[in-house]
């Protein structure tokens, strides 16, 4: 539900919510905030809600040495008359906000390239400072796949001595402990023991 503002013939604004008296700029800052007003003139009843926001909007442009509209704009608002001013804000805005969400584009865009541009390089200098090279690691797990698998063969080699051994064909009744060791993975390779 709107805010009531009563606006008297002298031009003050009473806040009845409030129950006190309210400047331009502290009704400005009430719709800031979020909340809906709704201004009434005291005498008549009549809504002065456009013309009083319109107004509040036009004395702070005067404050801060802009307008909102530019001149040209204004222009061909009298020219036009009152039903031209809805077309000729919307365009304005509609051209504002179209330029804005151009911008912000360019800066997710922008921001984005750099994130990832600066999350490569930390990358390359971690690896860098760690004495990281692509091409030792592949090598390092290269020799550490060949050491698994050289064990591999000495494993098996042992298991069908066994069978033979066992002279019947068949599988020894206790096969070695060596085949029912966990494989090792590169990151083991070469540390395990045998138990």
């Amino acid at each position: 539900m709107a805010r009531t503002i009563k606006r008297y013939d002298n031009r003050k604004l009473y806040d009845t919510e409030a129950s006190s008296y309210v400047s331009q700029q502290d009704v400005a800052a009430l719709v800031r905030r979020g909340e809906t007003v709704r201004v009434v003139d005291n005498s008549t009843g009549e809504d002065l809600t456009a013309q009083t926001l319109t107004q509040i909007i036009l004395e702070e442009g005067k404050e801060d040495g802009q307008g909102l509209l530019p001149a040209e704009a204004l222009h061909s608002l009298l020219r036009r008359g009152s039903q031209a001013a809805g077309q000729v804000f919307d365009q304005t805005l509609g051209e504002g906000a179209r330029q804005v969400g151009q911008r912000l584009d360019q800066v997710k865009k922008g921001a984005s390239d750099l994130a990832q541009q600066s999350l490569a390089q930390l990358n390359r200098l971690a690896r860098n400072a760690a004495g990281w090279d692509p091409a030792d690691a592949r090598a390092e797990e290269v020799q550490a796949l060949r050491q698994q698998l050289a064990r591999l063969e000495t494993r098996l080699a042992d298991v069908l001595d066994r069978v033979e051994e066992d002279g019947d064909g068949g599988v020894a009744d206790d096969p070695p402990s060596s085949v029912h060791q966990p494989l090792t993975t590169g990151d083991e390779a070469g540390h395990a023991t045998e138990s």
